[in-house]
């Protein structure tokens, strides 16, 4: 039971990490004030963002997206739970507890404030990367990982 619960509880630190950045982002800077860290590459933002990554769905009707963000992303917390439960392979298990965790995180801020706190703007060459929160960031480190782990599993099988 302990091996099964352990990775939740995991789960539960990235969430309270994601939680307590945009608490700080919130309590520290109104909307669009920004602190540049490293001049043309790096500042911390005040973003909201309504939609979904690179805030797609942004400009939907306020009822039908928050309908649809928080369904989806419900149904999508439950799978990953049961894959967590269920998961065998040590870095599968990381891999989930960073997608979880960070969903969680994002799902939060959409069931109660109706957006997700944004705020690491990244520049690198002329190029603006969307702005993004330590959620976003363990969900694609998550999803990079389970893709690794497929790409390990996959060739063993090959062999």
């Amino acid at each position: 039971m302990t091996a099964n619960v352990a990775p939740f509880l995991l789960a539960l630190l990235v969430f309270l990490v994601d939680r307590l950045t945009k608490i700080w982002i919130d309590r520290s800077l109104t909307a669009f004030d920004e602190w540049v860290i490293i001049p043309g590459l790096f500042s911390i933002i005040h973003a909201e963002n309504r939609g979904m990554a690179f805030s797609l769905m942004a400009e939907w009707s306020s009822r039908w997206r928050e309908f649809f963000l928080i369904g989806v992303s419900g149904a999508v917390l439950l799978l990953i739970a049961t894959m967590l439960w269920q998961a065998r392979d040590a870095l599968q298990r990381w891999a989930l507890v960073l997608v979880l965790g960070g969903a969680m995180g994002n799902l939060y801020d959409r069931v109660v404030r109706g957006s997700v706190t944004d705020f690491l703007d990244f520049h690198v060459a002329g190029y603006h990367w969307p702005t993004f929160n330590v959620a976003d960031s363990a969900i694609t480190i998550g999803a990079i990982l389970l893709a690794s782990e497929l790409l390990v599993a996959h060739k063993r099988k090959a062999a």
